[in-house]
């Protein structure tokens, strides 16, 4: 069986390598020439730990991960926390077999999953390929590339992105829209900041129609930072542009002295317009199907947007080892798109919490987090049991 997956970022990336685990031919198309830096840190929680350990890559990463000590919340002024729970307490920690909450930079994961993807399949990854559509065939379907060449499958997976060529060609009524934020990012290893750097933990600081998430990547000698802020519209072309970071500083002027620091210490920031769309009703077309961000994407606010796409990868390759890709595609969406969707709507409501405005709404949200944080850390757990509890493999 032969499947072709346009889009060679994590989504696709590991569709690939959980296809050719069940003895697929594979083929992956990206459109960019050259693999980036650009990007961020990504947050990988035990529902993505396992896809990475069922694909045999995950000791691959052991070289650019970084174990936080907790996952916490802090007024974005100040720095006083609301809520610290140790990372052992809201995943327990290792299982034997390595970390099983960790931080990782973008670049770092999608150059592990190619390399192994090249010692299973080598030549199967083909950069500078846009595609452009797909068609349905006699015996599956085919990609067709902006060169006018055609590329056939038993499967063809569209893994390319909110802005997916193949979801807009099944749905064409459906468009990403602003969501009214906006994000800064920003990379810079620790031994470059001007001042105390943030905490070694996942950390989400919340203001006043703003909020800041760090964590650390390569070994934690490096922070990342991703600063949301309300924004009436987004005109710039494309999804990200650079700019000045002294723009990024005026937006969080007066905020806790770590946040500040790592601002201060680049001369240019990534500024990224932050885009939702409606759920769509199927994610198949025939012999063509969807997935990660292509299918259900979400806000950055709970660090499950590349987990999504792991299970998605790792659930239909699961149905493909028993059922044909016809049978197959409907199904994957019945069992993915409830859970999805439901992460997707708790990624929006979050961004909301940590933006609230008034003192009244801001002490009648933190304020139960900080007790919970204090007198019942088991609360905040189970809150999140339903999406780091679950075994996408089996």
């Amino acid at each position: 069986m032969k499947a072709i997956i346009a889009g060679g970022g994590i989504g696709g990336l590991t569709a690939a390598l959980a296809l050719s685990r069940i003895g697929w031919d594979v083929t992956v198309l990206e459109r960019a020439d050259t693999p980036g830096e650009v990007g961020a840190g990504v947050q990988i929680s035990p529902n993505g730990m396992r896809v990475l350990r069922w694909l045999d890559v995950a000791a691959d990463l052991e070289p650019f991960l970084f174990e936080p000590e907790a996952i916490e919340m802090r007024l974005g002024q100040s720095g006083r926390p609301i809520f610290s729970l140790p990372v052992d307490r809201l995943v327990g920690g290792e299982d034997g077999r390595g970390p099983l909450y960790v931080q990782v930079h973008r670049a770092d994961l999608v150059q592990v999953l190619r390399a192994r993807l090249e010692a299973v399949t080598p030549g199967r990854f083909l950069a500078g390929q846009i595609a452009i559509g797909y068609r349905q065939t006699a015996h599956g379907a085919e990609v067709e590339l902006a060169t006018g060449e055609r590329l056939g499958g038993d499967l063809v997976l569209g893994a390319d992105g909110i802005g997916s060529v193949f979801a807009r060609q099944m749905h064409p009524d459906i468009r990403p829209t602003f969501s009214g934020y906006a994000a800064w990012r920003m990379l810079v290893p620790v031994d470059q900041l001007e001042g105390a750097p943030p905490p070694p933990t996942g950390c989400i600081w919340v203001g006043r129609g703003r909020h800041v998430v760090t964590t650390r990547v390569r070994k934690g000698d490096v922070v990342n930072l991703v600063g949301v802020v309300e924004t009436p519209d987004w005109d710039a072309e494309g999804w990200g542009t650079k700019e000045s970071a002294s723009d990024a500083l005026s937006d969080f002027d007066g905020w806790h002295p770590s946040i500040l620091s790592c601002l201060r210490s680049v001369d240019v920031i990534w500024r990224w317009g932050l885009f939702e769309r409606d759920p769509l009703p199927s994610w198949s077309d025939g012999s063509v199907g969807l997935l990660g961000d292509a299918a259900h994407p979400m806000l950055p606010s709970m660090a499950q947007g590349a987990v999504q796409a792991m299970e998605d990868a790792a659930v239909l390759a699961r149905l493909l080892e028993r059922k044909t890709v016809r049978e197959a595609l409907p199904q994957y969406y019945e069992l993915r798109s409830e859970r999805s969707q439901r992460i997707a709507a708790l990624s929006a409501r979050n961004v909301r919490l940590f933006h609230k405005k008034n003192a009244l709404a801001r002490a009648a949200t933190y304020g139960p987090a900080w007790l919970a944080g204090r007198l019942a850390p088991g609360v905040l757990k189970r809150r999140s049991s339903w999406i780091y509890d679950f075994d996408p493999t089996e």
